[in-house]
């Protein structure tokens, strides 16, 4: 589904990205994983379209979207959840949802999508009046992953969907994870939090500077000692 190929990335004047190759394959939950200053985030933005590569390709679906402005890409399929989640506070839930169904069109294309997520997290169609800002860390995490699946998106990425909430929550994040994989909607995710990223991913690709240092299955990355060394601390 998407093949991002030896891709190089230039931020705020740095080399952030040096020759990263991965693939998803429809269907998967891949993971990248590292520490701060790996280079996680700039694939996410540089796959939504927000930067460009110096040099490499990203293909999609089996068309090269290295170039496209970030709205295009929204419309070929591609949802990205940002860190920190980004709502617009003080518009209300409902609000919220629907500025994430802007390139759809059609009421009923937009009904349709209003239903699938309010199945997904039913405390947002009880509260879709409510504030965004008004929300708990955990709720807002579910509005902001709600919102990306209103575009209808076939590979939805995650962007730390973890940080900031507590720790009792993290679990029920990644349930929610698996539950939109399990749905149809291929996942790319993007976390800190190693072992519950490992442990919900088919594969993975652990991240170190800005390359690739390893890759495979998320169930044997754990026991890899590099990964639990560094990322684990065992």
């Amino acid at each position: 589904m998407l093949s991002v190929d030896n891709i190089s990335v230039a931020y705020k004047g740095l080399m952030a990205l040096q020759n990263v190759s991965f693939h998803v394959e429809k269907g998967e939950i891949v993971s990248l994983v590292g520490s701060n200053g790996a280079g996680k985030s700039t694939i996410l933005k540089t796959i939504a379209g927000l930067l460009h590569p110096q040099a490499g390709r990203i293909t999609f679906d089996g068309g090269t979207i290295d170039r496209m402005p970030p709205y295009d890409i929204v419309k070929k399929g591609i949802s990205m959840i940002p860190e920190g989640r980004r709502l617009f506070g003080r518009l209300s839930v409902l609000d919220n949802l629907l500025l994430g169904a802007y390139a759809l069109g059609g009421k009923a294309r937009i009904d349709d999508r209003l239903e699938n997520v309010f199945s997904l997290f039913p405390i947002l169609a009880d509260r879709k009046g409510q504030r965004a800002d008004t929300f708990s860390g955990g709720e807002q995490q579910q509005l902001a992953i709600a919102r990306g699946l209103m575009s209808g998106p076939s590979l939805l990425m995650l962007d730390e969907p973890s940080l900031g909430l507590m720790p009792r929550l993290i679990p029920e994040i990644f349930k929610v994870i698996r539950e939109i994989a399990n749905n149809g909607v291929t996942v790319l995710l993007v976390e800190q939090n190693v072992f519950e990223a490992l442990e919900s991913s088919d594969r993975a690709y652990v991240l170190q500077t800005g390359r690739v240092v390893l890759e495979g299955k998320g169930a044997d990355l754990i026991q890899s000692d590099l990964v639990r060394q560094a990322y684990l601390g065992m």
